[in-house]
Order: structure tokens, then sequence, then C-alpha cells
């Protein structure tokens, strides 16, 4: 549903409509842009809190730089929806994140003024070094580039390289730290205690209001005004902290902290970093979900709430007579407390997502044995080798398409040494309106291609449960169990658990037709194909394989004995997963069946609701009903004419 803009908002097409304005019109041009966000995303859905923090900053920024010529760098990126609207896709905004829509995250393809595609947090610093570096080698001395990042992307590890670099190269990098304690739950570490020091102490917060504009000043006066400037600049610091400042022991000049939401202070103080050369990082505090009292908080809740009344702030929910099946990721909350009650071994451990994933409720009943570990999937990984190595049963849970970031710990510290880690993989397969830097589709590939992984998929709650119990047993090693967002199917799913046989499948139903052959959550789809087909007088059989790693042998000999024609269908990615190993056993025991791969292909695809995305790509109810008829008519033709 398209909104409409305000007074000033709806003269701004592009930053270079936004400069035509005075300094004072900025509060205004920044109340209408926050309202444009809350108005859209309350009847559109989509992130929220994050964007409506960065409103002034976001305006300062495009006010003062010459974009898209001067390169910006949203981290993560979910923060950038003011940015989207006043570079050309204001009137595109309703869109924002569905199928076919412009996406929720900067996009190269989708604008010029998006320097950088993201979705991960945390890359920002390194993507626009290697930007300034560039500029310096091809002589754009004037040009500048600045990195947007917030506290909690600060804490991965990328983020320290990143500085680190950018500290011994003297190339123009500006890095905007957007300091509200927040990414998706509260900041956690060291790094978040530190920004909070700085924060508070009075002595330096009366220094640094004019610091920036004096030495921006001063650097026109020549390089030896400038050098003294630094000089006294440090001592001044190093005075009034009380410890030495982090930043600057990396080579970079630290200005801040100053108000997040006081535009024209912003736009002054950028405007004379501007001129200053080198390395800076200028530390903003903002509040996430600024503007809309609510949001401000309940700031986790608010990070992306889907659709809600803007008056009330009331969230809409899904109502529905009937028992309604609960999120995956609940189920694996759930499940891990009651495990762990009765196994003292095990811990939970999560980057930075206790409440995207629900480890959550873990953390509150056992707040001893549950980690949020900040925005460090590497760290993750090795600080769950390093408990399994002293006997504990870590279950380490991170989301697929994050888990790629830790592949070599999973290898180095865990596959090698056969370490009892439990992964359970959320947001497996398609992620929905997030987007490909988001969809899942690639851990059953990267996962069985590790030795001594165990790598699994329940196709409901209970397969679940029961994999997680199967997964803590004594001398299992690595274990990789995969589940999608969203919800499962079974409203009554809370069952006594038991123990699978590792690498057993198990039948669905019989058939005579052909064998369809499915691993996880997306074997709900085939069985409502196998109901479709019945009653077409088709009879598919169905097996939900549980497991591609080790597969059933067992299982796959009977198949491959009995049906000429079989279907497999995955939520991955056709190279190298679940099909692949389907392949791979028939070609090694020299079956001669003919075999029907359904899943995601060999290119990106964009954002969407799952379903929709399933049947884009030919693998939802739909697509296995349409592939067996044509199996099962060709057959049929064949005896026919014999």
């Amino acid at each position: 549903m398209e909104v409409k803009a305000g007074e000033l908002l709806d003269q701004i097409n592009y930053p270079s409509d936004l400069k035509k304005f005075k300094e004072e019109d900025l509060v205004q041009i920044c109340t209408e842009l926050r309202q444009y966000i809350i108005d859209t995303v309350s009847v559109n859905g989509g992130h929220f809190g994050s964007s409506l923090g960065v409103v002034e900053l976001t305006v300062a920024l495009h006010y003062v730089l010459n974009t898209p010529y001067d390169q910006l760098v949203w981290d993560v990126g979910h923060q950038a929806y003011g940015h989207k609207i006043l570079t050309g896709r204001r009137l595109d905004f309703h869109t924002n994140r569905l199928y076919k829509g412009i996406s929720g995250f900067p996009k190269r393809s989708e604008s010029e003024y998006d320097t950088f595609g993201v979705g991960h947090s945390s890359t920002s610093i390194s993507a626009a070094l290697g930007m300034a570096v560039a500029s310096r080698f091809k002589g754009e001395k004037d040009k500048q580039h600045v990195a947007v990042i917030g506290d909690g992307a600060m804490t991965a590890g990328l983020a320290f390289e990143g500085l680190n670099h950018a500290g011994i190269e003297n190339s123009n990098l500006l890095v905007i730290l957007n300091d509200n304690c927040m990414s998706i739950d509260p900041n956690v570490g060291a790094l978040k205690e530190y920004l909070t020091d700085i924060t508070t102490s009075k002595s330096y917060n009366r220094f640094r209001d004019d610091i920036a504009h004096v030495l921006g000043k001063i650097s026109e006066l020549g390089p030896n005004a400038l050098e003294i400037a630094k000089k006294i600049e440090k001592s001044i610091k190093g005075s009034l902290l009380k410890k030495s400042n982090f930043f600057e022991a990396l080579n970079f000049r630290y200005f801040g902290p100053i108000d997040g939401h006081d535009v024209k202070h912003l736009a002054k103080v950028l405007a004379d970093l501007r001129d200053i050369p080198g390395p800076k990082l200028l530390h903003c505090v903002t509040v996430k979900g600024k503007g809309y009292a609510i949001a401000e908080k309940d700031q986790t809740k608010w990070h992306s709430p889907g659709l809600f009344d803007k008056i009330t702030g009331e969230i809409q929910k899904t109502v529905s007579e009937k028992p309604q099946a609960p999120k995956y990721q609940d189920v694996f909350g759930h499940t891990i407390v009651e495990l762990a009650e009765s196994n003292p071994k095990i811990m939970g451990i999560t980057p930075a997502m206790p409440s995207g994933c629900s480890l959550n409720i873990m953390m509150k009943a056992m707040p001893e044995r549950a980690f949020d570990v900040g925005i460090a999937e590497q760290h993750a990984v090795t600080f769950s080798a390093g408990l399994a190595t002293q006997g504990m049963v870590p279950f380490c849970n991170i989301y697929s398409s994050f888990m790629q970031r830790a592949f070599d710990q999973v290898i180095h510290d865990v596959a090698i040494q056969k370490l009892n880690v439990v992964f359970c993989l959320d947001r497996a397969g398609f992620a929905g309106a997030d987007g490909p830097t988001h969809h899942g589709a690639y851990d059953l590939a990267y996962m069985r291609c590790i030795p001594n992984m165990i790598v699994s998929a329940p196709m409901n709650e209970e397969e679940l449960r029961n994999l997680m119990f199967t997964a803590q047993q004594e001398n299992m090693g690595p274990f990789s169990i995969r589940y999608p967002r969203g919800n499962g199917v079974m409203p009554d799913w809370r069952r006594p658990m038991k123990a699978i046989p590792i690498g057993k499948g198990r039948k669905i139903c019989d058939g005579e037709d052909v064998a369809i052959l499915t691993l996880g959550h997306i074997g709900n789809e085939a069985l409502k194909a196998c109901l479709e087909l019945n009653s077409e007088g088709i009879h598919p059989a169905h097996y939900d394989m549980r497991f591609v790693k080790p597969l059933d042998e067992e299982m796959l000999h009977t198949v491959f004995s009995k049906f000429k024609n079989v279907v497999t269908v995955e939520d991955g990615c056709l190279q190298g997963g679940f099909g692949s190993a389907v392949i791979e056993f028939m070609a090694d025991h020299n079956y001669t069946s003919k075999i029907v791969r359904l899943g995601i292909p060999d290119k990106i695809i964009e954002h969407g609701e799952q379903p929709e995305l399933w049947s884009e790509c030919g693998f939802d109810a739909n697509a296995i009903i349409e592939t067996v008829r044509k199996i099962a008519v060709g057959r049929t033709t064949k005896v026919m004419a014999s």
C-alpha cells in the first residue's frame, strides 16, 4: 500500500533535491521522513527500529556528501530505509521486501547510490576501505568514503580486521559508529562496556563538542598547523579519558560521542570531517526506534514487528479458531531446555540472535548455561568446540546463511577433532523477504562434504525434537540439524522424545508409480502432492530421508530396486545437495533409474514469501504434482504402446 509523503519530502527524489533546502529545513525533513517510514512499514511490514534510529544521520550524510560520487556504505542494511527513500525509490518504497519489489537491503543492481550489497553484518569498513584505496590509486583525492556501522556489528571479527588495516592505509575513510547498544537484541561484550564508558564521561563530553570544527578549520592552514593540532588533540583526549582510546590506538582519529539525532549539528560535524584527511571515526549516540515511543521502549520487539497499527502500536497477529503449529525456532527453544534439565552437559550458544533463534528461553531459565557471544559466528563455533573438549554438549544455533561465515571453524575446530558440537541451523532454505543474503540455500551441500559430520533435517516438529534428543547422546560427534524459518505443521508437538537411528529414513506412504524422496520440512509439500495425486489415481511412494549424511542406503537400495522413476525434493541448492547425494549413490551401485531433482537452481533467488519462492523454483506441491503427472503419463503411454 502506497502512502503519502510530507510537504518537503514530497519534493525530494534524489539527494540533489535535498541540497536545495536550507539547513534549518532539515529538522522538518527528518520529521517527515521518519513518519513516512512509520506509515509505510506499519501497513507493508519490514525492518523498523534500525532505520528510525538513523533518520537524522541519513539526512545529514546526503546533505553534506556528494553522493553517489562520494561512496556511502551501510552496514547490514536494515538501517537504510531512509537512504532508499532519499535516493530515487520513494515512490517504490511501498514494494519494499515484497515479491518482485525493491530489496529490503542496499543492492548495487538496484541503485547507483547503493555502493555495496549487504545483508550480513560487519562488512562496511572493509568494503569502504577497498573503495578508498581504489580512489587513491586513481587520483580521486576529493572523493569521500563513509562506512556506517552499528555498535552491534562492530563486535564481529571482520570489523576489527577492517579497522586494523585501515589504520595503516592513510586513505580517505570515515567510519561512523551508530551507537545504540542494540543489534537485534541488546549488545553484549567488552566493547559495549567501553563505549558506555566513553558516552558517560562528563569531562570528555564537554570537550568533544567543538573539536571537530576546530580541527576542520586548522587543516586549512597547512600541514604543519594540522600536525600541531593533532598532537594537542591527542594530549587532551588522553588526559580526559580514563582509558586509552581503542580507535586511536588503531591510528584512527576519533571524534565524539555526539548526539545522533541533532541533524543540524551532524551536518556541521560531517562538513568539518570532510576536510580532515586520513582514517577517522565519528561516534554517534542514537536510539533505535527513535520517534516512535513504543519502539524506543521495546527495541528488540520492534526490530522487525510485521504489520501494526501505527496509532496504538498493536502488532497484527493471525487469529485462527484452530490450534496453530509453533515456529520451529520455538520448538528448538523449549526442547533444549527440556533436554538440559535432564542432561547437565548441554549448553546453548548463539551469535547475537537469542530472540531470533529462541535461545532466550534457555537464557532466562538457565542463564549460566546459555551464551550470546555477539555477532561472531567464527568465535561461536570455536567456543563451542572448546566446551566440547571438556565434555560439554554445546548446541550452537546459527542461521544457515550466517554459518557460511564460520565454515573453516566447522572443519578445523570441530570436524577434524570429532567433537560433539550440535549445529542447529535456523532459517534453512528460503528465508523469505530478507532475500538472497539470508536464504539458507547451501548448508546441505557445504555440510555434507565435511568428514565426520552428520547432516539431518526434520520434516516436522516431532522430528526436530527427536533429532535434538539423538544429537546429545554419547559419542555422536559433529551433528547438523537444519530447519526453516516460520511455522511447522503440528499443533500437538510436545510429544515424548526418542532417539532416531543415525542414517535411517522413514516411509511416509507406499506406491507404485514413482518414488518421491524428500529431506526436511519441504516433505510436507510432497505430502500434499501425494494426497492430490492419489485422488487422480496416481500413487507415488513418499520417503522422508531425514539424513543426507549418512544416507539410508538400505532404503535407497529398496527404492532403486523397485522404482524406475525417482523424484528428489529439497529446499536447498541442487549443486552438491540432497539430490546430488542420491545420484552419487545410484552411480556407485550401478542403478539406472531416471531421477528428477527439484530444488533451488544454480542462480541467485530474490526475495519473496517462502511459498512464492518454492513455486518460482518449481518444488512446491503444485510443481511436484506436475512432475509426477508427466512421469506417470509417460509410463502409461509406454505400457499402452507395448
